[in-house]
């Protein structure tokens, strides 16, 4: 290129802005798979995050609208399939997908979510069965929170009135499905309950919260946190009813108890009248029985009673008692020297068994005892004693004899090469003129080498 050709010249901003619209134009909508990393909310709201494979990484935005719309919580290590536009963030010159939609990768979203959230909610123990209210057997107000047009509570009306035809019944319509169906359901519970124990009260006995079969989006208001919360904060019993028996709900495990499905609800919540009259008849004619034959009996006992003699002749009872007592009286003034005899007798064996038992007497033979065995035990340790200095003076005579200071103590001396300390044991070990350090019994000696003799 000539230098006077005139060149095209971009500031850094100018050519960020121009690739980020060659971007933007180029990849307005992109799919793209990886694993979730560095995963962050800030008070913002907007979720930040980076997408990566094994050999590249993708840096990701999802505002606040986009992430309120995800059925699950992303985190990290959680494999997704993310929708989004190619843009770049001109502040720093980075390229990043900007996500309008994300999805697991693998398992559903709702699913996904569903697992999410039981687990959280088995953490806080909202599913304990400490928190559980009993149904109460025989409840004379029920509330049914569902849909008033589908099919679920014209059963449940049916097979109650059926079952219990004079059980009062209120119904608070909701939305089963759809947007604000959860926020619907919540709200209901929360009232029924207020209704239930406010001022002035209108008590409310159980209350079953459900809907009809339907797919799993269909089911999902029961499957909302907030709907969670509100059936674990109802101080009426509830029973959820929600699908069909394989149908499982968040809302199955916070509640009371679960019915398989909104008709098995309603048999569960009332007995059947005729059942329970069948049952109040049986216990009257066990009662009557059992009266009848306490009755029976006592009549036996009192019968019995009349034939017994001392209550035919009450008197003659008395009259023998009062003969004993005399004989006693006379037997009694006639013999107090015996009396007494006995009595001195036994004080004499007392005393005896006094005298053996005296606990002076005992302490006294203890410590004669404890006297033997302390002279015996200081004879044994005094001859101990006599062995182990020997034997200790035995062997620090053969220690000291082994002893280099012993040797020394004889004229010898130990000379070392300086400055290392190493013990000379060859002429050769030292040079001419060097130092060594001779050791003696008492005291060292440092000396200059004049002359090797080999």
């Amino acid at each position: 290129m000539s230098m006077n050709q005139e060149r095209e010249i971009y500031t850094v901003s100018e050519l960020t802005h121009a690739i980020k619209f060659v971007l933007e134009e180029d990849f307005p909508e992109v799919w793209v798979e990886g694993e979730i990393s560095n995963f962050r909310v800030p008070s913002s709201g907007h979720a930040y995050f980076t997408l990566k494979d094994k050999d590249s990484q993708l840096k990701v935005v999802l505002f606040k609208l986009n992430k309120r719309l995800l059925k699950f919580e992303p985190e990290d290590g959680l494999h997704v399939i993310v929708r989004g536009r190619i843009s770049i963030y001109e502040s720093r010159g980075e390229y990043q997908l900007i996500a309008d939609y994300m999805e697991p990768k693998g398992i559903g979203a709702l699913q996904l979510a569903f697992e999410q959230l039981k687990e959280k909610l088995l953490k806080e123990g909202i599913f304990d069965e400490a928190h559980k209210i009993p149904i109460p057997q025989f409840p004379q107000k029920i509330a049914i929170v569902t849909s008033p047009t589908g099919a679920a509570i014209r059963d449940m009306l049916r097979i109650i009135d059926r079952r219990f035809s004079n059980v009062h019944i209120i119904i608070y319509p909701v939305k089963v499905q759809g947007e604000g169906a959860s926020i619907e359901i919540a709200h209901a519970i929360k009232e029924l309950n207020e209704l239930s124990h406010g001022e002035p009260a209108e008590p409310i006995d159980v209350m079953i919260v459900g809907r009809g079969g339907g797919s799993i989006e269909d089911l999902w208001s029961f499957n909302e946190e907030i709907v969670a919360r509100a059936i674990y904060d109802s101080k009426i019993p509830v029973i959820s009813a929600v699908g069909h028996e394989i149908d499982y709900t968040i809302a199955d495990f916070v509640a009371d108890l679960r019915a398989p499905t909104p008709s098995a609800a309603a048999e569960l919540v009332v007995k059947d009248k005729r059942e329970v009259v069948q049952n109040i008849i049986g216990l009257e004619k066990r009662l009557i029985n059992a009266v009848q034959n306490m009755i029976d009996i006592l009549k036996s006992d009192l019968t019995g009673l009349q034939e017994r003699r001392v209550l035919k002749s009450p008197l003659d009872k008395i009259y023998e008692l009062q003969q004993k007592t005399d004989d006693m009286g006379l037997r009694v003034s006639r013999s107090p020297l015996l009396i007494y005899k006995k009595f001195k007798e036994r004080t004499f064996h007392l005393s005896r068994s006094l005298f053996i038992l005296n606990p002076e007497v005992r302490i006294r033979r203890i410590k004669e005892i404890l006297s033997e065995l302390t002279k015996g035990l200081e004879t044994t340790i005094g001859h101990r004693m006599e062995m182990f200095d020997k034997r200790l003076q035995g062997e620090l005579g053969r220690l000291n004899a082994l002893s280099p200071l012993s040797v020394m103590e004889r004229g010898y001396s130990i000379c070392r090469r300086m400055p290392d300390m190493k013990i000379i044991k060859n002429s050769t070990e030292v040079e001419k003129g060097g130092q060594v350090n001779v050791r003696l019994h008492k005291g060292e000696l440092i000396c200059r080498v004049e002359e090797q003799k080999h």
